[in-house]
């Protein structure tokens, strides 16, 4: 039923104290935005999904086992990551960005592999003719489809997004929420999205996660908490949204 449950999350930098005590179940097929005053925890709490970031205490479960239990490269192969910036391997051509992970564990079926640099270039708005090009020969927003291609590219149950359209103007961050938008729909992939706007986190969550100081301030669907904020906090965020 969960893809993932944080339990008793506690993390700590020497005496700084960054989440006191985090406890959260993400349902399987749930498009999670997480959005919160800076420095909230936000981006560490997506981090410790893939073990990038290990909690001072407690435990994290992807599909029911403890993270700890399992080998940490599998399970990174397994869940999808998408920055912001998109952070491409400058030396590798677009296909071969794509095809990365899905090389790493497949790579005999080359058929299979191109398949699917194919499938998710086209599902992300990228002209084929781009696959020989180098990221630096591309917009700020073709890097970033093409990051998000390759955080799909081997079919993950689970996404994690680190404000991936933060750095592309207006038009293009419109184009990129919808895309990512029907993708979940199509795929009924777990999405975890940072962002700073509470436009982004409303439009896009079919649940949305205010954080504050490490803590949960509200977890619920988009119009409860645009209608039903639970505190002043989510009722100031919320007002500097105008729908």
């Amino acid at each position: 039923m969960y893809a993932i449950e944080y339990q008793n999350i506690r993390m700590s930098y020497k005496d700084k104290v960054v989440i006191p005590d985090f406890n959260l179940s993400v349902k399987r097929g749930e498009f999670m935005t997480i959005i919160g005053s800076s420095g909230c925890g936000k981006t560490t709490i997506l981090k410790m999904v893939n073990g990038l970031i290990q909690p001072t205490s407690g435990a994290i479960y992807v599909d029911g086992k403890n993270i700890k239990d399992v080998d940490i490269t599998k399970l990174r192969r397994k869940i999808g990551y998408s920055i912001q910036g998109s952070v491409l391997f400058p030396h590798m051509t677009v296909e071969k960005n794509i095809a990365y992970v899905p090389n790493l564990i497949n790579r005999s079926d080359r058929k299979q592999i191109q398949q699917a640099v194919s499938k998710w270039m086209r599902i992300v708005g990228l002209d084929e003719s781009m696959c020989k090009r180098y990221p630096d020969q591309l917009s700020g927003g073709q890097q970033q489809r093409v990051g998000i291609a390759r955080a799909l590219a081997a079919s993950p149950d689970i996404l994690l997004m680190d404000e991936p359209f933060g750095s592309v103007d207006e038009i293009t961050r419109g184009s990129l929420q919808d895309q990512i938008f029907h993708i979940h729909q199509e795929t009924g992939i777990t999405v975890l999205f940072v962002t700073h706007d509470i436009h982004e986190a409303l439009k896009l969550g079919t649940k949305v996660l205010v954080m504050d100081h490490g803590e949960i301030q509200q977890y619920d669907h988009p119009d409860i908490i645009k209608h039903g904020p639970a505190n002043r906090f989510v009722e100031m965020l919320v007002s500097r949204s105008v729908l």
